[in-house]
Formats: structure tokens, sequence, C-alpha cells
């Protein structure tokens, strides 16, 4: 991950089609599109797994059916606990022989159509009442071995004492990357994170959605809808204060935002 970070690789999100959609094969093409074009930029395209708890295509499988390529350095599926065992391990396996070694395991958004993974189910049965990504991170390390990067989340929102306490055990469970929620400002928790593991690849996650009542839904931190925001100009700004992190792009305009960004990490 470091050798994104040194190179300037984007991480930019795509988000599949949701499976109840009315355009399947217009959405199938945008998707294949965005991916594309994502690989031949030299950026990585990280494809999120039923993203605010909607039931979509798993990054995997679209991969497969569209019959698109995967360089390794370039592809990160996000992989989260809201699936039964058997499909967990077969989007594993399918990113084992597809060649797809980034993964960020989360904990994720739940709905009642979504199955969930139990601790008895990954051997923590009396363990913990309910699986979260930290016994996702360990179950995958243990029954993978030298097989994925994984990486994790950070919220910078919640309580700093919870946070980097989760954290550790995140750590200690395999975590060897950070990709943190959206920030739209320097950031204390963020700050005092690059400080406590500063040999651990940091990923901020920049906000390009003008939609900031968006960012307060999906983070639960009230943000003033009269807040001006250019995203373009946040993310320069982002990389002045961070710049020995990543980037990762969510909800990015690939009509109206995507040609800015060969003059914005400079």
């Amino acid at each position: 991950m470091q050798h994104h970070i040194k190179n300037k690789i984007y991480h930019v999100e795509i988000l599949p089609p949701k499976q109840d959609t009315e355009k399947l094969e217009a959405d199938l093409e945008l998707f294949a599109n965005k991916y594309n074009r994502v690989l031949e930029s030299g950026y990585c395209a990280c494809i999120t797994d039923n993203a605010m708890g909607h039931l979509s295509f798993q990054g995997t499988e679209m991969i497969e059916e569209l019959g698109l390529e995967v360089r390794p350095e370039q592809v990160m599926i996000h992989l989260n606990t809201f699936h039964t065992k058997e499909d967990l391990h077969k989007i594993l396996d399918t990113c084992k022989s597809l060649g797809i070694k980034y993964l960020l395991v989360i904990s994720g958004d739940g709905s009642e159509r979504l199955p969930k993974l139990r601790p008895s189910d990954i051997g923590v049965e009396g363990v913990v009442e309910s699986v979260t990504s930290v016994e996702l991170l360990k179950y995958i390390k243990e029954q993978y071995p030298d097989t994925f990067v994984l990486g994790v989340a950070f919220n910078p929102y919640e309580p700093p004492e919870h946070e980097f306490e989760k954290l550790e055990r995140k750590l200690k469970a395999g975590a060897s990357f950070i990709v943190t929620q959206p920030i739209i400002e320097k950031n204390k928790m963020v700050d005092e994170l690059l400080e406590k593991h500063p040999d651990i690849p940091v990923i901020v996650e920049a906000w390009m959605s003008k939609k900031l009542y968006l960012l307060s839904d999906a983070v639960g931190y009230e943000i003033p809808q009269d807040t001006e925001y250019d995203p373009i100009e946040t993310l320069k700004m982002l990389h002045k204060l961070y710049p020995g992190c990543g980037v990762y792009l969510a909800l990015l305009g690939f009509k109206t935002q995507y040609h800015l960004l060969e003059n914005t990490w400079l």
C-alpha cells in the first residue's frame, strides 16, 4: 500500500448495481466503463459491499460476469460481515483465484434483507455476541494465510478512546493499512492516528459529493447544510494537509470531476 501512496495512486470508489435495478444492462455497462477507466488511469478500483445496506451485486461476480481485467495492484474489494459463511468463502476464493489481494474489511451496514455471519460460523461462539470486522479479519488471516493484504476503517467521528482501542484490536487481528471515514478539513483524530502509527499506510477518504447531508448520514456527524463546499478544492487541501497519506475518493463524479484528477495530486 505504500507503493500506492508513493506513486500517487488514487483509490476510486465504484458501487456495483443494486440487485433490484430496473435497468440492469445499462448499469452493468456503466460499472464496466468506470472500472476500466480507473484501471486505464493507473488508479485503484475500490468496489463496495452492499453499501448503506442496499443489496447489490458483489464486486467479484461483476468482474467475473463482465470478463473484466484484474491488475493486482489496482483492485480493492470491500468485504463486510453481512454474508453467510458459504457466500463469504465464495467471495474470498474468487478473490484468490482472480489475483485480487487488497481487501478492506469492515463491519458494514446491515438491513433486514441481508444475512449476517454468526459467531459459530467463524469459530468465536461464546467469545463474542456479534461478529465485527475484528473477528472477520482474524478469520480471513487464519483461513487464507499469506494471501491477502487486509485493511480496516477508522472513524474520526467516534470518541477517541473507543476508536483507538478498536483500531488496536484490528491491527492485532491482521490489518496492515487504514482507510479513514471521509474528512473535509484537518482532523485532530487523524493527526493523532498518524502520530501513533507512523509506519502504517493511511488512506484519507475525500468526500467528492456536494451533498453534505449524505456525509452527515454516513458518519453520524452533523454538518451544517449551509456550509460552502467545493470537493475538488477540498481534495487539493487534503493533499497539502496530509502529504504522506493516500486518498480514497468517495462518490466521485465520473462525468464532472474525473478529468480534473490529473491536476490535483501534484
